[in-house]
């Protein structure tokens, strides 16, 4: 990957490419060393349930996902940069908090409830900045045809802080939770120094379009763009099921829950193999090819496990079949994802991109409460995923795979 000097080609400074996506990697390392235990000290420490659990984790994510249109918005108004950084200090107030909810004589749920919450808002503020910069560095670099976007860079740099950042959450968490969230507060903040040198003012985009300088959710007037992006929101649904019914499904396999393992390790090494691949084929073959057959592959994946749950015993998928539907979501979403993000750009136009692509995650955030809502509601007798449930999350992706080629054709 040729890295862009902090010239330009239009002699302002600008950030490296290589410390943009160093960036996503970091923040990803800090992330996943903390989160991924939250359900853990929610049971040992504050003796929750699992409704209770589902419900303080589900707040996180909507907080996070539900934001980021706030958070794309007020990169737009005040530069992408001071947005960045502003997520990293409300991502370290989060891990205190998280961190201090056990330093009291007595667990403090309160506290760690609202750790939580500044742990999503603290994503909801960086991300949409992060990907304007990515964007404006993708137009830098131009067209070349077959070359995997920054986004797809963007996509293997994230997946291998998803790898490393739980190894490092597990080695410090013999020492207490509230170590591993203490020491990620530490880490946000040498990654918010490293983002406040690394990142010139100047390569924050203008504060505001025209004459106008007010804060303005551009996305939302664009009727084309919003419905793009509730189609495309099926994307982060589909994905998300690799939190909620397929685990499910391979503990009913299996028995147990070393097959969640497996799963998700075989997700990152598709993650890492085909990731550049995919997104190099996507170039060469344009955005409404890539978005059809992407999303194509997500319902595909869902249908086979429809079709072995109504033909397999006990109306229950077997082990094969599981194995060939997260194979093929992963290929759709690494090739709908990188390319949704690229678009943003050419649908945007003339207008700042902030709030795209925060209406484009917010959509997403949206479509997995209400999604996973519906899907839960067609479990079977067994609370188990049923046929009903993989035929409604086919149904979805097949919609999009017809509709978003069409709204791109104008």
């Amino acid at each position: 990957m040729q890295v862009e000097d902090s010239a330009g080609r239009d002699g302002r400074r600008h950030p490296h490419t290589a410390a943009l996506l160093g960036a996503q990697l970091l923040f990803n390392v800090g992330f996943y060393a903390v989160v991924p235990f939250l359900a853990i000290v929610l049971t040992d420490s504050f003796a929750l349930g699992g409704t209770a659990v589902g419900l303080v984790l589900g707040v996180r994510t909507f907080t996070q996902q539900g934001l980021f249109l706030v958070g794309g918005t007020l990169a737009d108004r005040f530069g992408a940069r001071t947005i960045i950084l502003l997520g990293c200090g409300v991502r370290t107030a989060g891990f205190l908090g998280l961190a201090g909810s056990l330093w009291t004589p007595s667990p403090q749920l309160w506290l760690f409830i609202i750790g939580t919450v500044l742990t999503g808002l603290g994503g909801a503020l960086f991300s949409p900045g992060l990907n304007t910069l990515i964007a404006a560095a993708e137009s830098r670099r131009g067209t070349a045809a077959g070359r995997a976007t920054l986004f797809a860079w963007l996509g293997v740099t994230g997946e291998l802080g998803a790898i490393v950042g739980p190894l490092a959450g597990s080695a410090l968490l013999g020492w207490g939770f509230e170590v591993v969230a203490a020491s990620g507060a530490v880490f946000f903040v040498g990654i918010g120094g490293f983002l406040w040198w690394v990142l010139p003012p100047a390569a924050a985009p203008e504060p505001c379009p025209g004459d106008s300088c007010r804060v303005r959710a551009w996305a939302l007037r664009d009727r084309r763009f919003a419905g793009f992006a509730a189609l495309h929101a099926v994307d982060l649904l589909a994905y998300n099921q690799l939190y909620l019914t397929l685990p499910l499904e391979l503990r009913r396999v299996d028995g147990g829950s070393a097959l969640v393992g497996a799963m998700f390790a075989w997700a990152s090494v598709l993650t890492l193999a085909l990731q550049l691949p995919l997104a190099r084929w996507g170039a060469r073959v344009g955005p409404r090819v890539a978005l059809s057959v992407g999303y194509s592959a997500g319902a595909s994946g869902f249908a086979v496990l429809a079709v072995s749950a109504a033909a397999g015993p006990g109306h229950s998928p077997a082990l094969h079949a599981v194995a060939a539907a997260v194979t093929l979501l992963m290929i759709g979403q690494l090739l709908a994802n990188p390319t949704a993000l690229s678009l943003v750009p050419r649908l945007a136009g003339a207008r700042p991109t902030g709030s795209y692509y925060g209406l484009l995650a917010t959509c997403g955030g949206t479509m997995v409460l209400l999604g996973n809502l519906i899907a839960g509601a067609l479990f079977g007798p067994d609370q188990q995923p049923s046929v009903w449930t993989w035929t409604f999350l086919a149904v979805l992706p097949a919609m999009s795979a017809v509709l978003v080629p069409r709204i791109l054709r104008h």
